[in-house]
């Protein structure tokens, strides 16, 4: 079967969906997906012979495993790509993580329902704890983080002086800010010069309270 075949079959099935619209969910270009569809170079009229990046892309878009599709696309691959597949150390597997809009108070990371999307991170990354993602809200970490962008973080309670954490803050909603510790208290400070630091001493960390639930290790930006 040829990975045109497939991408046209799911276009049809899915409300006879366009290539514009395939190209923005894939990241491949319209061009190139006509030319996979009509199976045949316009130079050399050869068959396409699709990269590995686009295959995966391909099985992102159609919401695929990438060895489910590549098993599908029998003698498509040029070998020196099947070897790239077949090589462990390039095809270690992510792990998925969901995105949450929302962290309300109260409610464990496991339970919360607001899921608006998922990320992918490496299996390396996910042996060393729990993660989830949480999109950015407003313009308090500006320029560095944007509303819409994603952060991927590790599930713990306390964090080091500087670091990116996840708090919540009198029982309200999880905020991102960076941290600061001092002997009596912590400061969560805003990247945006516009919001003043936020000081709180330890016996409001444990009254309000101030709770640590995560530090931020990556920033993934949306467009």
């Amino acid at each position: 079967m040829l990975l045109g075949d497939i991408i046209k079959a799911y276009r049809l099935n899915h409300g006879k969906m366009s290539m514009d619209l395939f190209s923005e969910k894939s990241g491949i270009s319209k061009a190139y997906i006509s030319l996979l569809e009509k199976n045949k170079h316009p130079k050399t009229g050869k068959p396409i012979a699709p990269s590995i990046q686009v295959i995966k892309q391909a099985a992102d878009a159609m919401g695929m495993d990438f060895d489910t599709l590549f098993s599908m696309l029998e003698g498509e691959v040029s070998l020196s790509e099947q070897k790239i597949v077949s090589d462990p150390v390039k095809t270690k597997k992510g792990v998925v993580i969901n995105v949450l809009g929302r962290v309300a108070a109260g409610i464990p990371i496991e339970a919360v329902t607001d899921i608006i999307d998922t990320e992918e991170i490496p299996e390396e990354m996910a042996k060393t704890g729990e993660f989830f993602g949480l999109q950015i809200h407003g313009d308090s970490m500006e320029p560095r983080m944007c509303e819409g962008d994603v952060v991927i973080v590790r599930q713990q309670d306390d964090a080091e002086s500087g670091d990116v954490v996840i708090a919540m803050i009198n029982g309200n909603d999880a905020t991102c800010k960076r941290l600061r510790k001092y002997r009596d208290g912590i400061e969560l400070i805003s990247n945006n010069p516009s919001y003043d630091p936020m000081f709180f001493s330890n016996e409001e960390i444990e009254t309000k309270p101030v709770k640590i639930i995560g530090k931020v290790v990556e920033l993934r930006g949306k467009f």
